[in-house]
């Protein structure tokens, strides 16, 4: 599963963001390789799963925002066994670490808003190790500096990515890839 995110990833370093059900044809239709899936429910999550995996894309699943899921550990398994996604995204500590003992891919999403949330999200990730971390907003580029600096883990940035500058100055800072729901951005 590394290799997969990876090799995508370096291959085209934009991710569709699909933060409504509307999005998911033309995210499915654009050249990005993977998907961040920011919308679903216990109704529909295998069948959008199933449908981005059938066009060989990639798709990460952000279990915080998945409705109709407990975020537990037992959502975590019946979401690994039965929908089969590439990997998960999620803000939980306790979540990365057993994911990681269940041999899924994982990226732990940091919220930055400030000093105290940038310490605390470099102790979680230094003790959680996820494969990657997803930074939001991503339009900080010496905080992803800083955050890699500190780390060594691959970085995502994401959130207020509005142009083309905002994807070249993640890049530059050390981002491997930039997530967005701005679909102007999946075909740059």
């Amino acid at each position: 599963m590394k290799n997969i995110f990876f090799s995508k990833v370096f291959e085209n370093p934009i991710i569709a963001a699909v933060n409504n059900i509307e999005k998911l044809d033309r995210a499915i239709n654009s050249p990005t390789e993977i998907i961040f899936l920011l919308v679903g429910d216990i109704f529909n999550l295998k069948k959008i799963v199933d449908e981005v995996k059938s066009k060989e894309m990639s798709i990460y699943v952000h279990l915080d925002l998945m409705e109709g899921f407990s975020k537990d550990i037992v959502a975590l398994k019946y979401i690994n066994e039965n929908i089969k996604p590439d990997g998960i995204i999620t803000t939980k500590s306790n979540l990365i670490k057993f994911a990681k003992n269940l041999g899924i891919f994982t990226i732990q999403r940091l919220f930055i808003l400030d000093s105290l949330s940038l310490e605390t999200g470099i102790s979680s990730v230094l003790s959680t190790k996820p494969d990657a971390v997803e930074i939001l907003p991503g339009i900080m580029p010496k905080i992803t500096q800083e955050i890699h600096k500190k780390t060594h883990l691959p970085i995502i940035t994401g959130g207020l990515i509005k142009e083309k500058e905002d994807v070249i100055n993640s890049l530059n800072a050390g981002a491997i890839g930039v997530s967005t729901s701005k679909e102007e951005i999946w075909y740059m």
